[in-house]
């Protein structure tokens, strides 16, 4: 059968399959798509009535009466500068834009007052009343922070970032922001770049699936029905496309990428976000195959606005179109308003270029009306759907001012739900609660720098609860001591001797220790990722003591952890757990919550081996250990220190062997949409409840392209009470069993042959079973 490959069939994810050689087919997808098309953008391609909403008629009304400056306005974003509201002096040109139309949103500015006041000069003064879109960076909470959204992936469990953004979205909106940029969903291979905690890791499916989730919880309904409801905001696809594979990990650095890649890796969480109705999309700084993703027509209008039909508006990042000049593709500030508008984005962050050189980019034809009107459009019934025409201004007697009770309760959950235990030699954890004495040592022992990167106004104005706040509230009976023992940075070493002798008087010690989080993040990659300054000297130390003890890490990235593993007992991947952490972790530590959390990303055992994943091809000498002329590192051992889907439990899991509802599976059922069920059973096999994240994954073994040695498919979690056993079942279809070529107009193909299939507790899964294609 795998000799049939060549005799591609072409097939859209769960739609139509065509026999190979077939041109010009839109193929519309479940997990990415592309038209056959191109050329000039300049008059981009409008929605279908079905995706554009009742709003049209208003839409196109208004348009008949708007000017080009004010046209014009709609496609720019200022940003507001400061915490004060509005009447400063620097922020004079934000007040004229909007009381003379010139200004589409502002960024920056929260608090029901401050947007009350601004929002007024738009809508009473300006000559036509277009209410101003307020934004702001809300990644992982408004007041109330949960954790960073790496951390959220880590949970296998999507509800998770639909309660963080529901959460969030009424903190925010209460406060006159209506517009959120997130959710991110880079993929990235790159522990070395700082934003990887802002996404959801090296896996496209898994960050598919959290793309969806948090959009629902930001949006509601797909169809933007929800929009206008006081609990809902905007949210932001981003970044548009492929920042996460930054060359060296280094932020704003270069893409180089296959269109098989780009199809395959970072495009499929983004027809997630779009397929979940998202209401805005954000162009990426980098640059794709030489050309920067601001203009870049192939992703932007090809792509989004044609062959997924995207009715939304594509905002640029901060300053990215006028950053188009230093990356040596725009001649001017002119040249680059044109570059981008043509290009599909439709509104400008914080630079001026398209608003300042508009009309006469117009007047000289080298932008069209159609396309300026477009633009105008999209932004326009975003602005309608979310219900600011009706509603534009905040009850500033409903705004939520702090996080509310049962806010912080559903943070606590969240993040308790999030933390990987990577290591349990003899059953340290969980701790006893009639322990008599507990050492919390470590720079992040009593440190509230949990909030993580991008933590919104509540990560300045609230403090976290700490790890040694959370133990003492956890043991009240027992005697809790502790010492910072060394910095978050720096060499510092004179405290240790008091943290050893914290430990030699203890019981136990819970070390905590781990990155701040100002070293993730936006503009935070690392050239080393192990512990900073001294921290692994004070793990060294205090497991010389010789008295058990715990290691807690924080961070915002996979790290390296060298020689300190070996010697720690019990080690827990806290992540950067937000405002209710240091309880969370406490939770965790004491069993109250049994761990359940599994990696999103691998670890690495140095930084030379990065990238190091588990979806990579297999070489044509892939490792063997005997084997010299083999793919290996002389002086590492082979695969990460922990592999992508790892986590432990304090209770064990058995995972039977997958099987399938049928052993093979034609062209004509994937036509017709039909699946292959795939069903495995878990039980707890250990003397207490718990969470294992069941693992689906698929290998192509013979392909036109080669195929990763796993891919993940599907994943499940499943809480089960001891002896407790339970049947999981997934389906697998078209979009599971293909993949896109290289084609520059798109092609998805489902090609006949074998197809393995693995079920297990990690990307390490042995157990499969073989579906055939015919």
């Amino acid at each position: 059968m795998d000799g049939m490959r060549r005799r591609t069939l072409l097939a859209a994810i769960g739609g139509t399959v065509a026999v190979s050689g077939a041109t010009g087919a839109q193929l519309a997808t479940g997990a990415a798509a592309q038209a056959a098309g191109g050329g000039d953008m300049a008059g981009a391609a409008q929605p279908s009535a079905h995706r554009a909403g009742p709003h049209e008629d208003k839409i196109r009304k208004l348009l008949g009466r708007m000017t080009v400056e004010e046209k014009l306005g709609q496609l720019q974003q200022l940003t507001w500068n400061g915490d004060t509201g509005p009447g400063g002096g620097q922020n004079e040109e934000v007040e004229r834009a909007a009381r003379s139309g010139r200004a589409g949103s502002v960024l920056n500015l929260h608090g029901a007052a401050h947007t009350n006041t601004l929002q007024r000069l738009a809508v009473e003064k300006s000559r036509l009343g277009i209410p101003l879109l307020f934004g702001l960076d809300v990644i992982h909470g408004f007041w109330t922070t949960f954790p960073i959204p790496l951390a959220q992936a880590a949970s296998f469990d999507p509800a998770v970032a639909v309660r963080d953004a529901e959460v969030a979205s009424v903190e925010a909106r209460s406060n006159g922001v209506r517009w959120t940029f997130a959710p991110m969903m880079d993929v990235t291979h790159e522990p070395r770049w700082g934003r990887i905690a802002e996404g959801s890791g090296e896996d496209p499916h898994l960050a598919e699936r959290f793309a969806a989730a948090k959009v629902t919880g930001h949006q509601g309904r797909a169809d933007g029905t929800d929009l206008a409801r006081a609990d809902r905001i905007a949210a932001c696809a981003k970044h548009f496309v492929a920042y996460g594979g930054a060359e060296g990990g280094r932020d704003y650095n270069t893409v180089d990428v296959s269109e098989a890649r780009l199809r395959n890796l970072y495009l499929p969480p983004f027809k997630a976000a779009v397929d979940a109705g998202v209401a805005t999309v954000m162009a990426s700084f980098n640059t794709i195959n030489g050309v920067p993703a601001h203009a870049n027509p192939h992703t932007l209008t090809d792509v989004l606005k044609r062959a997924w039909d995207f009715p939304g508006f594509v905002v640029s990042d901060y300053t990215g179109v006028q950053e188009m000049i230093t990356h040596g593709f725009a001649a001017d500030t002119a040249d680059a308003a044109r570059l981008a508008l043509t290009a599909g984005v439709d509104m400008e962050m914080v630079g001026t270029t398209i608003r300042d050189h508009g009309a006469k980019l117009l007047a000289a034809g080298d932008i069209s009306q159609q396309r300026l009107d477009d633009a105008v459009t999209r932004i326009l019934r975003v602005k309608f759907q979310l219900g600011l025409f009706d509603n534009p201004y905040a009850d500033e007697g409903a705004a939520v001012t702090a996080p509310t009770p049962a806010a912080r309760k559903a943070a606590r959950e969240v993040a308790s739900r999030c933390l990987v235990l990577l290591r349990n030699e003899r059953r340290t954890l969980p701790l006893r609660r009639d322990t008599a004495s507990i050492a919390v040592v470590g720079p992040f022992g009593d440190s509230p720098d949990l909030h993580g990167t991008w933590a919104g106004p509540g990560g300045k104005k609230f403090r976290a609860t700490t790890v040694l706040d959370g133990i003492r509230k956890a043991a009240p009976a027992a005697r809790v001591s502790h010492a910072q023992g060394v910095p978050p940075e720096g060499g510092d070493t004179s405290g240790i001797k008091a943290a050893t002798a914290a430990a030699r008087a203890a019981d136990v010690t819970v070390v905590v220790v781990g990155e701040p989080s100002a070293i993730s993040g936006e503009a935070s990659s690392r050239s080393q990722l192990g512990l900073p300054g001294a921290q692994a000297e004070l793990i060294a130390a205090i497991a010389k003591v010789g008295r058990p003890f715990a290691v807690v890490v924080v961070g915002g990235r996979p790290l390296t952890m060298g020689d300190w593993l070996a010697s720690a007992p019990a080690v827990v991947m806290a992540w950067h757990p937000g405002i209710e952490g240091g309880n969370a972790i406490a939770d965790v530590l004491f069993g109250t919550v049994n761990p359940g959390g599994k990696l999103p990303a691998s670890f690495p055992r140095a930084v030379g081996q990065i990238p190091i994943h588990y979806n990579h091809e297999n070489t044509g000498r892939p490792y063997k250990a005997d084997e010299k002329y083999t793919s290996k590192y002389l002086d590492l051992p082979p695969g990460p220190q922990f592999p992508f889907g790892h986590g432990l439990s304090y209770t064990t899991f058995e995972i039977t062997p997958p099987r399938l509802g049928a052993d093979r599976i034609g062209a004509d059922a994937l036509r017709a949409g039909d699946t292959v069920e795939v069903t495995t059973t878990v039980r707890n096999t250990g003397d207490r409840a718990g969470d294992e994240v069941v693992q689906l994954y698929v290998h192509d073994p013979v392909a036109s392209i080669a195929q990763p040695v796993r891919r993940l498919r599907g994943f499940r979690r499943v809480s089960l009470d001891p002896g407790q056993s339970r049947t999981v079942r997934f389906s697998l279809g078209a979009d599971d069993l293909g993949f896109w070529t290289n084609d520059s107009a798109g092609r998805f193909v489902v090609e006949p042959g074998t197809i393995e299939v693995y079920v297990g507790g990690d990307s390490t899964a042995r157990d499969k079973a073989v579906l055939r294609v015919t």
